[in-house]
């Protein structure tokens, strides 16, 4: 093995590979970004440490001689290595990404409250969370975990059910002055707040086993967030989701009312491509994830069947 420790100047094998390339000292400056004389004068220093005349100089043009062809050969394959392991080495980095995407309601509420977890304990990994509310294409896209809330038909995927959802009442307080209904049926006299993209009410009102029709008019929310915001400003009683409702719960901002549920139609599931499993900051984030669900489900009075 040669002496790394003889290795002629590096910015003058870049100067000499660059002009040798160019067949010109001036266009090897622009290059790389120095004067034609720094070029020249990086040139002449290395001519003079191997012994060796590199170039034939004719007023302003250069020629090449036949061992420095030779030696910018050589250099050329050996700064192309150099150049493709760096490649190697920013890919290797960029594979450390985690992209997720989830729906907007389930990515503020209850994944990104629980992220730093995960990023304590994968420092090495960079977290991308995506909020959406439509369904991405994860073959086609640059998405690495898609958690998605339906029924689970996701052809070509690995899919995997992380847990199901129950819907029941939540208010403000201070609803009506602290006025709260006592009872299913006093609903009748509540201002029920509605989403367009939801289940209606009328699961729920059959669980609770009181015949009350489906509300109609007043507003229509199309965000879970915004329906709860709406409620803990006390504009009426919402129909929420348990997984995206504990924060306000738990600061009493919102109260839940009666102990009736009904499970939601739907439920959350993780989904990958086959390729994106492979990766090892997926199989991290997969385990994570599924241990952080056993842990809200046995931590947060996991409901049971409906009319529970």
């Amino acid at each position: 093995m040669a002496d790394l420790r003889k290795l002629p100047n590096l910015s003058a094998l870049r100067a000499f590979e660059a002009a040798a390339r160019n067949d010109s000292f001036s266009r090897a400056a622009e290059e790389i970004y120095v004067t034609p004389g720094a070029i020249s004068h990086q040139i002449r220093t290395l001519e003079q440490e191997l012994g060796v005349q590199l170039f034939m100089r004719h007023g302003k043009r250069i020629t090449i001689t036949a061992q420095g062809q030779r030696f910018a050969a050589t250099i050329r394959k050996s700064l192309n290595e150099i150049a493709l392991a760096a490649e190697a080495l920013k890919l290797d980095a960029k594979q450390k990404r985690l992209t997720v995407s989830a729906l907007s309601s389930f990515a503020a509420r209850w994944l990104a409250p629980r992220l730093w977890k995960f990023i304590d304990l994968h420092p090495d990994t960079e977290v991308v969370l995506q909020s959406s509310n439509h369904l991405n294409d994860l073959e086609r896209e640059p998405i690495d975990v898609g958690l998605r809330y339906g029924l689970g038909n996701y052809p070509g995927l690995i899919v995997e059910k992380l847990m199901d959802d129950f819907y029941y009442p939540v208010a403000s307080p201070h609803y009506r002055d602290g006025k709260l209904p006592k009872t299913p049926q006093e609903l009748e006299q509540c201002s029920l707040l509605r989403m367009d993209t939801e289940s209606s009410w009328l699961p729920w009102f059959e669980a609770a086993g009181v015949d009350l029709v489906e509300p109609t008019g007043g507003l229509l929310i199309e965000d879970a967030s915004m329906l709860l915001r709406s409620a803990s400003d006390g504009l009426g009683i919402a129909l929420t989701r348990h997984a995206i409702a504990l924060q306000e719960i738990a600061s009493g901002e919102l109260v839940r009312l009666f102990d009736v549920v009904a499970r939601c139609p739907l439920s959350y599931y993780f989904a990958c491509t086959k390729e994106a499993m492979d990766k090892p900051q997926v199989q991290a984030f997969h385990r994570w994830l599924t241990a952080e669900v056993r842990a809200f489900k046995a931590q947060s009075e996991w409901p049971g069947e409906p009319g529970a």
